[in-house]
């Protein structure tokens, strides 16, 4: 399982503040996945996102790193560690896109699962906005 540290920055960012809260939102994704609702949440360079199908996601399209965090409506658990100045993610495997493919493959049980229908063109446009 891999961990990666986001430093919580100052300056601009589409989430933030000082209540900011990396588990706060990760909770928030989980509800709006609860209510089949889709969301779209950035959070310097990591996105979390739900779909109308109850899944929920947290995404890292730097590192192609990813964790469901909930699936059918259903909350899953995440590792991670929050100081007042960074948190660290216990990645559950990565992912990548082919065509209109997300593909996620999981470094625990070594499956690889393709799943249709979630935005994937928006994950690979935020991703090259920050390659780029």
């Amino acid at each position: 399982m891999g961990r990666k540290k986001i430093k919580r920055a100052t300056g601009k960012r589409r989430i933030g503040g000082s209540d900011f809260h990396f588990g706060d939102e990760v909770r928030y994704i989980q509800l709006r996945a609860a209510e089949r609702d889709g969301r779209w949440v950035e959070v310097r360079s990591l996105v979390l996102f739900s779909t109308e199908t109850g899944d929920a996601w947290v995404l890292d399209p730097e590192e192609h790193l990813a964790a469901r965090v909930a699936r059918d409506g259903d909350p899953e658990d995440l590792y991670f560690e929050e100081t007042e100045t960074q948190f660290s993610i216990g990645w559950k495997g990565k992912y990548r896109i082919e065509g209109d493919a997300f593909v996620y493959i999981d470094d625990n049980a070594g499956r690889v699962i393709t799943i249709l229908g979630y935005p994937v063109r928006r994950i690979a446009a935020f991703g090259q906005g920050l390659r780029g």
